[in-house]
């Protein structure tokens, strides 16, 4: 069908763009001026997969299928994060999960979607999620080797403000010596074991961050195609920043290494101060320390002295994905992937980011035990 010129114009105008590149609707009407400038060669998120899959002679596609599980329910997820005003999901339902944080009524339905699509998906045979007090086992003739664990909508006291939120995973792999009925302490595994580990970003746009063990690499919701596609591959954090992340509002409760490098940073003998950024979200908070360097604390304090953030689903996918993009992630005494989990809701303090900046605190914290 014939273009003419004020309606080519309108649709050039309403395109949806990614990176550099444009995808339009209508590219179907408009035959070949169109077509120069649209991608005819997307590398979407289960493409990728797929083409990291085949390095590997052995696999199975387990994987693909797993992650097919999970873009679908963060697609879903983003969906319903767009139209909470609309279809009455902000606000509380009334409970508590087993963290003791009051539970909004999207926790629940992206709890749901995640539970439902992994469990579907024929590759999972055990999941943790933040929002239930026990690990959950697939029915056995939907069992796969993979167990994953995740929080299904992290930053859940931004939702009523609009502020940014995310899902966060880590996939492992069963233990080759289990056999038989699957238990909750096979997800209690080292972070050396992690097969994969990823987030969601919700906000001006929907971003999956998802490593496989071979680099960092960002994929952007296109909705006019319906995909996740590559917008920032090979992610690198930079040696050092300039930007840190950290509640301040427990200043009074911190010891006495993190009070003087969070000190140092506002106050420095020379240079610039470094610039303080904090969300609310971890996975906000973490996504541009990758992004843009610098390092985020949620450190252990007098009062929480195992730290407030989970270690399975939280600790542990953020560090995976900072080392495999050159950063480092430590408690103050260990990294946090060398962890041996006692629990499947365990804790842990976490000080993550640019391989200099996380140095200079643990430096600090050597320095400060050592006087005592």
């Amino acid at each position: 069908q014939a273009v003419d010129q004020q309606s080519f114009s309108f649709i050039i105008d309403h395109y949806s763009v990614i990176g550099s590149r444009t995808c339009s609707p209508y590219a179907n009407l408009c035959g070949g001026p169109i077509m120069a400038i649209l991608d005819t060669d997307y590398m979407t998120l289960t493409r990728f997969i797929i083409q990291e899959q085949s390095k590997f002679p052995n696999a199975t596609g387990e994987l693909t299928q797993l992650m097919n599980g999970i873009q679908t329910a963060t697609k879903a997820v983003s969906n319903a994060v767009r139209r909470a005003g609309f279809t009455h999901l902000y606000g509380l339902t009334g409970s508590s999960n087993v963290q003791g944080e009051e539970v909004k009524k999207l926790d629940v339905l992206a709890n749901k979607l995640f539970i439902n699509m992994l469990s579907s998906s024929y590759s999972t045979c055990l999941m943790v999620s933040e929002e239930d007090e026990q690990a959950i086992v697939v029915d056995s003739e939907k069992q796969g080797k993979y167990i994953v664990c995740f929080d299904p909508l992290d930053g859940s006291s931004n939702i009523d403000c609009m502020g940014s939120i995310g899902s966060i995973f880590t996939i492992l792999r069963r233990p080759g010596d289990a056999n038989g009925a699957v238990h909750a302490d096979e997800a209690l595994q080292s972070g050396r074991n992690i097969v994969a580990a990823g987030y969601a970003l919700y906000g001006s746009a929907t971003i999956l961050v998802l490593s496989v063990g071979t680099g960092v690499h960002g994929f952007a919701l296109d909705s006019s195609v319906g995909e996740f596609i590559l917008t920032h591959p090979n992610i690198q954090i930079s040696p050092r920043g300039n930007i840190y992340s950290i509640n301040e509002g427990y200043a009074s409760h911190w010891d006495e290494a993190i009070t003087e490098y969070i000190h140092e940073k506002k106050f420095p003998k020379s240079g610039k101060p470094y610039a303080l950024r904090y969300i609310g979200s971890m996975v906000a908070d973490v996504h541009r320390t990758l992004l843009y360097g610098g390092i985020f604390l949620y450190p252990a304090t007098k009062k929480a002295t195992s730290g407030k953030l989970r270690l399975l689903y939280e600790c542990y996918p953020m560090a995976f994905l900072v080392e495999q993009a050159g950063g480092t992630a430590s408690t103050g005494h260990m990294h946090v992937l060398d962890i041996q989990p006692k629990h499947i809701h365990e804790r842990t303090p976490i000080i993550l980011g640019s391989r200099e900046d996380v140095a200079e605190v643990v430096t600090l914290i050597k320095k400060h035990e050592a006087k005592a």
